[in-house]
């Protein structure tokens, strides 16, 4: 396999301020460009500043809908990020992994807690 290549989300989005799920797109796209020929890389995290859930989601949670796991595992690094996002990004990966694995149940089961209220 190729030598895998760093990219710098704080380049791909602009700023340190990683929020908006159009960001997370961003970031996402250039992803596939890599995954797609099969082409490792690593993203760095350096000098961002402020990182949500809605973000990774986007960035890398949608990943597993158009990738298989192993893909992701072997294909994407991730680098400098604090333990605090180190811990959200496992929580947007286990969420997706699980959601992807079969969307449908996941609605439903989603559909029916918010019902019960």
């Amino acid at each position: 396999m190729t030598e895998a290549i760093k990219k710098m989300v704080y380049q791909i989005v602009g700023n340190e301020i990683c929020v908006e799920a159009d960001d997370g797109k961003k970031v996402y796209d250039v992803i596939c460009e890599f995954f797609n020929k099969r082409q490792p890389i690593i993203l760095s995290f350096m000098n961002i500043k402020i990182l949500t859930s809605s973000f990774l989601n986007t960035a890398i949670g949608v990943l597993y809908k158009d990738f298989s796991e192993d893909e992701v595992k072997t294909l994407l690094k991730v680098e400098d990020l604090s333990p605090t996002d180190t811990v959200l990004l496992k929580r947007v990966i286990d969420t997706a992994k699980l959601y992807y694995k079969d969307p449908e149940r996941m609605e439903k089961s989603v559909k029916e807690i918010l019902e019960e209220d």
